[in-house]
């Protein structure tokens, strides 16, 4: 009888590998490659800031070099191996000059920090070495703006300090940045420039021109708080006077203890209640319109932001409520400066168009009770109509238009009165004629 023996397995092919040791080279793979990148990060975080040092005459100079020294290597030319052999030594010799540490101390002050329009802005900058050693001559560049200044340091002994003083120009409204300041280092062939910063980042407030303007005195009955006026009320929390109690007053503003001395004296039973005064909660909502296409000129839209700063800053002062939407900046702020910060940060041509400007305004201050939509003389009486919509009908709204062709008065239209401002000194006598009284 014949039997049938299986065979035992063939033993596994030495280049097929098993599945655990397939998994051992994938996970010992992705390790690699994780450790390689790792290393190729750290590298290029090392190598970039070295790199950045280098002009684009220093990488001109650099690449002339190499392409001269490979080229006359390759066909013998031993005047063009010269050439890239010397292009290569002075980019050596500029790295050289460019190397070495300086430790400064330096300090920008900036005083004042906001300024009116045309107001002079000035600083100092104070550049100290902390260093044990001597410093060289160096130069200190501190960015103003568009521009800078440039100061060119002196040699500095050991704790020596050397002062320089700037001015800032101001003449337009602006938020100009100042600093960070920066020393500069590099070589004379101007091959590496390595920049330092000492300093943060100042910013000066340029303001607009404001106006003093009266007391506005404007709003509407509102809550339980407010200035108080001279309209008698029944339930409020101004206390004014007692009268005689008439038929239908509430019994709980009855003042029992004056009441009982006035009927024991007179014998008559009569009733004494409280009388108040009303107070008026008042929430100013002024609207700056930003659009190029809304003016006539850049100076028509800077008109219309002093215009609106004034009537902003003297609602603060008197304990309104102030919602400013100017262009692409918004304030609700409590403090005058912070809103005149929010004007001075305000671009001609940002923002959204009037009338989402005027909804933006609606939502944000819902209890609005005086808005005010200043815009240019190319905006029509329907456009301003659509934005005034947005506020509620009980809001006393008016509009506003900046037009220096158009002498200054009111058009009291039915739906919208719109005022007209030729110039930012007629704004007082505009508002005295009762226009958001």
């Amino acid at each position: 009888m014949t039997q049938t023996v299986d065979a035992p397995p063939a033993p596994p092919d030495a280049a097929t590998p098993t599945g655990r040791s397939a998994r051992f080279d994938t996970v010992r793979d992705a390790g690699v490659v994780r450790i390689a990148r790792d290393v190729f990060a750290r590298v290029r975080r090392a190598v970039t800031p070295a790199l950045s040092t280098v002009t684009p005459v220093g990488w001109a100079v650099f690449g002339i070099g190499v392409a001269a020294w490979i080229i006359g290597g390759r066909f013998g030319w031993i005047e063009l191996r010269t050439i890239g052999f010397a292009a290569i030594l002075l980019f050596g010799l500029c790295v050289l000059l460019t190397l070495g540490r300086t430790l400064l101390k330096v300090e920008v002050d900036l005083e004042p920090h906001r300024v009116v329009v045309g107001e002079p802005a000035t600083g100092r900058v104070r550049a100290t070495n902390v260093s044990k050693v001597r410093l060289l001559a160096s130069v200190l560049e501190l960015p103003i703006g568009e521009g800078g200044a440039r100061f060119s340091l002196p040699s500095l002994a050991s704790d020596e300090s050397h002062d320089e003083v700037f001015v800032v120009p101001t003449l337009r409204r602006a938020v100009i940045p100042v600093g960070p300041a920066m020393t500069v280092r590099g070589d004379p062939l101007g091959l590496f420039r390595r920049k330092v910063p000492w300093t943060e980042r100042t910013d000066l407030f340029v303001h607009p021109l404001t106006v003093p303007l009266e007391s506005l005195g404007s709003g509407l009955l509102r809550d339980l708080e407010g200035q108080t006026t001279n309209d008698l009320s029944m339930s409020d929390l101004a206390f004014h006077a007692l009268r005689e109690y008439a038929p239908g007053d509430d019994r709980r503003h009855i003042h029992w203890k004056s009441s009982a001395k006035i009927s024991s004296a007179q014998q008559d039973g009569k009733f004494m209640v409280r009388q108040f005064l009303d107070t008026r909660r008042s929430h100013l909502t002024v609207v700056v319109d930003g659009h190029v296409d809304a003016y006539r000129s850049a100076d028509d839209f800077e008109l219309a932001a002093s215009a609106a700063a004034s009537i902003a800053v003297r609602a603060i002062r008197d304990d309104m409520e102030t919602t400013v939407l100017v262009a692409d900046q918004v304030s609700d702020e409590e403090s005058g400066q912070q809103t005149l910060d929010r004007f001075s940060a305000a671009s001609f041509g940002g923002g959204a168009a009037l009338s989402a400007l005027a909804a933006t305004a609606a939502l944000l201050a819902p209890d609005t009770s005086v808005a005010l939509i200043i815009t240019g003389a190319n905006t029509d009486f329907g456009q301003l109509r659509r934005a005034s919509l947005h506020f509620p009908t009980e809001a006393n709204t008016f509009a506003m238009r900046i037009d220096p062709s158009v002498p200054v008065g009111v058009t009291d239209n039915a739906s919208l009165p719109v005022l007209s401002l030729p110039h930012l000194g007629d704004l007082g006598a505009l508002l005295r004629g009762g226009v958001l009284r």
